[in-house]
């Protein structure tokens, strides 16, 4: 598969903080942990992200776990079931189903996040920067537009369409590193079952 794309590969438990070290998680473009298990995923992502991967992209099978992932701040986390629902839906309603690539060009791009407390404010009150503007959220799973007077609780899922240059700005805010820990040889500690490999990718 290296002759066919342009990325490397390493055979290894992707979970183990070791072995991510030996990517050099500062010079990887992406770390996908894309494994059957929803635990081990989330586990592996917040070592990736730990050890400062430059992005990390979750997969979850249950829904449930994705309030908690945005909570710690995974933000690029897919739901194959979820996707693929959506997909057959447009499809037997006679839907086009238009690629994102071809709406976010240039400079712009989506940011999200979930309102905390100090959020539930009216979309005005949130002082966003310059070029950037709530453009819907989703409560209770439920999708609604939104506008400079629509007030959000907690816990709603808010989008932002944003020129690019903000998403430094934007995820100072809402998206905070956490103090990075120099983790164990095993990152789990004594004990720790073996897990699957999620799959990575190593910019050349």
């Amino acid at each position: 598969m290296s002759e066919e794309m342009d990325c490397s590969f390493l055979l290894g438990d992707g979970s183990q903080p070791n072995i991510l070290r030996e990517v050099n998680p500062g010079q990887t473009d992406f770390l996908f942990c894309f494994t059957d298990n929803d635990q081990v995923n989330v586990i592996a992502s917040l070592i990736g992200r730990s050890l400062g991967f430059n992005r990390v992209v979750t997969s979850i099978g249950d829904p449930q776990f994705e309030g908690i992932c945005h909570e710690l701040g995974l933000k690029d986390t897919i739901i194959p079931s979820r996707t693929i629902s959506r997909y057959l839906e447009d499809m037997v309603g006679g839907g086009e189903n238009v690629e994102l690539s071809t709406v976010i060009k240039d400079k712009a791009r989506f940011f999200t996040l979930i309102a905390k407390e100090e959020d539930a404010l009216a979309a005005k009150e949130l002082k966003l920067p310059a070029g950037a503007k709530v453009i819907c959220y989703y409560r209770d799973g439920t999708f609604s537009h939104a506008d400079e007077e629509t007030t959000f609780r907690t816990d709603d899922e808010i989008v932002i369409l944003t020129h690019s240059k903000n998403i430094p700005v934007l995820q100072e805010r809402w998206q905070p590193k956490p103090t990075q820990e120099k983790p164990d040889d095993d990152g789990f500690g004594p004990g720790a079952p073996t897990k699957p490999k999620p799959a990575l990718k190593e910019k050349l």
